[in-house]
């Protein structure tokens, strides 16, 4: 056991200033990988909330006049100090995520999309102007930004998310505060820095660690007039409630079930190598993760069992420090609750391919590490096929059709993303055509999109209107006025009229 004095204290990042917690509550943040407690990060209470609240409230008005170039300007130089620090944002999110260094550069980088997105305020905060829309009257709309609003973000992408829910928020005048994961609060106050060295005014980003009390506060505080949330579906469907119940702007992304749909022309080593890598990386814990594969034809199925056994058989888990293809979960308890959902599986009749269970790497590690686990003959109604496991358990459902294939995907209550591997254009356009789900693939893996495309799933992985990347992010964190003007003559018709005004 780590000794309580090696451990180190966090703190908030509250008015430009780290600042310690007051609640004398705290969680402990582990190393996955080892399993040790690395730090203790205090818990705020709703007062601790409140107080933030206002330190932003009273800073936003300062940042709202300030022009919007001004502000994409801070939020460009932000960008460059991201950069510059990329090789220390690695190795804090390898220590406190268990990621591998790899898959914390493809983070980083996903992430400065939406700052690169957000260096863009000034077009897409543009307005619209009419001359003379009758009576010499001149129309135009302006967009403004909103006030204190805030993020609400996951542990399994400490960087990459709180930029996609964040840069643009910043960029086009609001002050945030960020709720980071307690799981991985390190990430976010390092971030802090880097607004503070770019130049960002004290106050327009915050960073409040807590738990539900501090979360029940921002979305109940009258003062907090936008709320983003990434996390599973029951918590997002709770975030859209009560931030409608208070009447606040609100995107709450859930939970997702992926499935790669695989047609028999497809060529099976590269859907393979494709699902493997979609499916396991990160050790599964990604929102866009592969979690089945839905083959059509019991041939194409066995063949493709076969390739997969083989490969995932052979993938090395371990520390960031030793080259593996993933790490570790999260936590003890996500650990368990992983294992437990295999064995569930094998009693609701799952065929186990690749057992994770009995490797010694799971068995014996001091960290949070499971090996792959496959499962084949998979049905809906079977726990591991109607629930996310965020862990490296996938499955194979076999279907007969297409048709099969499109039905059973758009009966669940997930939507999140979704992919056809196929050589056939027609089945594509199909596939493409009929799914309902928010995020498409044709041969692409993980089908997340770029920085500058919106981002969102359909069904129970969204609630609310927002998006998480892309340009509605802009629309999201504004408000719109529009303005008719008309200047008078001393020569105009004095005469009153109580018709409706109309351009006649």
């Amino acid at each position: 056991m780590t000794n309580i004095t090696d451990v180190k204290e966090l703190t908030h990042f509250i008015d430009g200033k780290m600042t310690a917690g007051k609640s004398g509550r705290f969680s402990e943040v582990f190393n996955p990988a080892t399993g040790e407690v690395i730090a203790r990060v205090p818990l705020a209470s709703a007062e601790e909330v409140k107080e933030a609240i206002k330190k932003a409230e009273a800073a936003f008005p300062a940042w709202r006049d300030i022009s919007v170039a001004k502000r994409a300007e801070v939020v460009m130089k932000f960008r460059h100090l991201v950069t510059e620090n990329k090789d220390k944002l690695i190795e804090i999110i390898c220590t406190e995520s268990g990621k591998t260094e790899e898959d914390a550069l493809g983070e980083i980088t996903r992430g400065l999309e939406s700052v690169d997105l957000a260096i863009n305020a000034p077009h897409l905060m543009k307005g619209e102007y009419s001359v003379n829309v009758g009576g010499q009257i001149n129309a135009y709309s302006a967009k403004y930004p909103l006030g204190v609003v805030t993020a609400i973000s996951p542990f399994n992408f400490p960087i990459m998310v709180p930029l996609a829910q964040t840069s643009m928020a910043v960029a086009v005048g609001n002050a945030v505060i960020l709720k980071a994961s307690e799981k991985v609060p390190m990430t976010a106050l390092f971030v802090s820095e880097l607004w503070k060295e770019a130049g960002l005014p004290d106050g327009i980003w915050t960073v409040i660690n807590g738990d539900k009390e501090a979360v029940n506060e921002l979305l109940e505080n009258p003062a907090v007039q936008a709320v983003s949330f990434v996390g599973s579906t029951p918590v997002a469907h709770y975030i859209y409630e009560t931030s409608a119940k208070y009447g606040k702007r609100v995107v709450a992304l859930g939970g997702g079930k992926n499935n790669m749909v695989v047609m028999p022309d497809a060529d099976l080593e590269q859907v393979a190598n494709a699902f493997i890598s979609a499916g396991y990386g990160a050790a599964s814990q990604r929102c866009m993760a592969i979690s089945t594969l839905m083959v059509v034809g019991q041939e194409t199925a066995d063949r493709l069992v076969e390739i997969l056994k083989e490969k995932i058989d052979n993938l090395k888990v371990g520390a960031y420090t030793e080259n593996a293809d993933y790490g570790p979960v999260i936590s003890p308890q996500a650990k368990e609750s992983i294992l437990k959902a295999i064995d569930r599986s094998e009693e609701e009749g799952a065929k186990i391919i690749c057992d994770g269970r009995d490797k010694d790497i799971t068995k014996n590690s001091k960290g949070f590490f499971l090996a792959p686990t496959l499962l084949d003959h998979v049905k809906p109604g079977m726990e591991i096929y109607d629930e996310e496991v965020f862990g490296p358990v996938r499955n194979v459902v076999r279907v007969n059709s297409l048709d099969e294939a499109i039905k059973l995907i758009n009966q669940h209550e997930l939507g999140n993303g979704v992919t056809i591997f196929t050589n056939n254009g027609l089945a594509a356009r199909k596939f493409t055509t009929e799914i309902d789900v928010g995020m498409v693939g044709v041969n692409v893996p993980i089908p997340i999109p770029v920085g500058y495309h919106n981002f969102a799933g359909f069904k129970g992985s969204r609630f609310g209107d927002g998006q998480m990347f892309g340009p509605d992010q802009a629309k999201f964190y504004t408000k719109s006025k529009v303005v008719s003007e008309r200047w008078l003559s001393t020569s105009e018709d004095k005469t009153m009229s109580f018709a409706f005004p109309s351009n006649n």
